[in-house]
């Protein structure tokens, strides 16, 4: 889709990827609260798809469609930040969650149950699952906290490995390696729900019916992979940190 100057066609674009927007925004939603529309996901999409064909360049060595989705999911999680739509105390129980998550895997090197996390909370059962149905849609913004204090997002820091330092490439390899063993090491039921949606792109219904359980009990699992994984990860990206400081200090 170029002009006969070799660019790339910007209308053309626009209308061939509108539908890649809606499809994202879709899946998007299968993971958000009601009060949150589609058509704003939409909207925002579709600011990231052109954003997208401002940025693109050939030389980066992805395709198009690679890339926009990228732009066009980062556009759309953006737009649900600056709504800071998920309650302060939610986001603060979930941090609670992260952390018990990593210090309990490390005390146990295994990945603990959901009874031994409420317990490490002080909170029942009940209550823990239920704090795992409150964060429906937290789990959507797990990279936020990967940006630099100048807010450089992730996306933008590793979507190109032109420019890229060997040091560099060492920090993205490790992020990488966390999150490939973080889902390795999900409880197997959760490990499945996660390929369920990832790859094979079941909504959270079908998923409850392949494994017999109530979509809300996807929910809380697809919730409870998703802070397991951030511990992993964000646990990954402080140890980079330090190192990083400490080759500077």
């Amino acid at each position: 889709m170029y002009t006969p100057a070799g660019q790339l066609d910007r209308e053309q674009l626009i209308q061939h990827f509108a539908p890649l927007v809606k499809r994202i925004a879709h899946h998007l939603m299968a993971r958000l609260p009601a009060s949150v529309q589609v058509d704003d996901l939409v909207q925002n999409g579709m600011i990231g798809l052109l954003d997208a064909i401002g940025r693109y360049e050939s030389g980066l060595g992805a395709q198009f469609e690679t890339y926009a989705t990228q732009r066009i999911r980062g556009a759309m999680l953006d737009g649900l930040r600056e709504n800071d739509w998920l309650p302060r105390g939610i986001r603060r129980e979930l941090r609670r969650v992260e952390k018990a998550l990593h210090q309990l895997e490390h005390a146990q090197g295994r990945s603990p149950t959901e009874l031994e996390l409420a317990e490490a909370l002080g909170m029942p059962l009940a209550d823990y699952q239920r704090l795992l149905l409150e964060a429906r849609g937290h789990q959507i913004l797990y990279f936020e906290d990967f940006s630099e204090e100048e807010g450089e997002s992730f996306l933008d820091r590793h979507v190109s490995d032109d420019d890229t330092t060997p040091l560099q490439q060492l920090e993205e390899q490790a992020l990488r390696q966390a999150l490939v063993e973080g889902i390795d090491a999900l409880p197997e039921r959760e490990k499945l729900v996660m390929a369920l949606y990832y790859e094979e792109e079941l909504n959270l219904r079908e998923i409850g019916e392949v494994l017999g359980v109530t979509e809300s009990r996807v929910c809380q699992l697809h919730s409870q992979a998703i802070a397991r994984l951030r511990a992993r990860v964000l646990g990954e990206e402080g140890k980079v940190k330090k190192t990083k400081k400490g080759r500077h200090g």
